[in-house]
């Protein structure tokens, strides 16, 4: 079948694309790189021609307020509507475990607004919810770093590769819509400050976590069961400390330098 991914370039959207057209799918790569923009509708009619399957893996590139919840409620109304005029079967979004428990957060605002639109549209859908990706714990440290500490809250997490969030978004988009939500999630639980440490160890990175009942995720406060998913949850299969192996044997290869590597992952990122 024909598969539509936006936002296809990005950390999950190649990867699905690679895993589609592994498949025997014809998995199209849609992004403003490629002339198809969700929020201007530029290219969008000629993309979706034709298409069974889109996938919507798209994220906002501001998170202020105003802005992402623009771009989110943009983004998908524009979908919708395209995908209901070519006849597409199955709209399929990438959204957030836990996203009703973090709306002190304008982004999960702004993510639950998208999920609304396409409950209340009229289009066949699935919501895929995924838990955190191994690939930004460092970011969620970075965020939370103040000097050389880190505060972080003991609230459960149970991260996944995003190999796996992949491999799990593809499946989910060739089956039938389930007009509802499917969660997904890694194989293990942590605790945020748990999982820093192992993180800031395996990189030989300085910096001190500190345990902190008021520590923030993203800037704000968590329960302890608000980034993890239900019983019921569709889990991967990759472990973190196999993923850590795996990131620290690629960066070793790509570096001329390894020995800086430490000193690079202590460098500060935003989302």
């Amino acid at each position: 079948m024909k598969v539509v991914v936006i936002g296809g370039t990005g950390l999950i959207g190649s990867r699905l694309v690679n895993n589609l057209r592994a498949h025997g799918h014809e998995a199209v790569a849609a992004s403003p790189k490629s002339g198809v923009n969700s929020v201007t509708g530029e290219g969008l009619a000629d993309a979706l021609k034709g298409a069974s399957v889109v996938i919507d893996v798209t994220n906002s590139p501001s998170w202020e307020d105003t802005e992402v919840l623009k771009f989110f409620e943009t983004s998908t109304r524009n979908l919708l509507t395209y995908e209901a005029a070519e006849g597409v079967g199955h709209h399929v979004a990438l959204s957030v475990v836990g996203t009703e428990r973090l709306l002190e957060s304008g982004f999960f605002r702004a993510k639950l607004a998208q999920e609304n639109l396409i409950k209340a549209s009229k289009n066949p859908y699935t919501i895929v919810r995924a838990t955190q990706f191994f690939e930004f714990v460092k970011q969620i440290v970075d965020y939370s770093t103040e000097g050389n500490k880190v505060r972080m809250p003991a609230a459960l997490i149970q991260p996944m590769a995003a190999d796996d969030v992949a491999s799990a978004v593809a499946r989910i988009a060739t089956d039938p819509p389930v007009n509802g939500a499917i969660e997904i999630g890694g194989p293990e639980q942590f605790r945020l400050d748990e999982l820093a440490r192992r993180f800031l160890d395996a990189h030989q990175d300085p910096r001190e976590v500190i345990s902190d009942p008021h520590g923030r995720y993203y800037g704000i406060e968590v329960r302890e069961r608000a980034l993890v998913p239900d019983n019921n949850a569709r889990l991967g299969e990759t472990r973190f400390e196999t993923w850590l192996a795996q990131s620290a044997l690629l960066i070793a290869s790509a570096s001329p330098q390894p020995a800086a590597v430490g000193v690079a992952a202590g460098k500060q990122e935003k989302p």
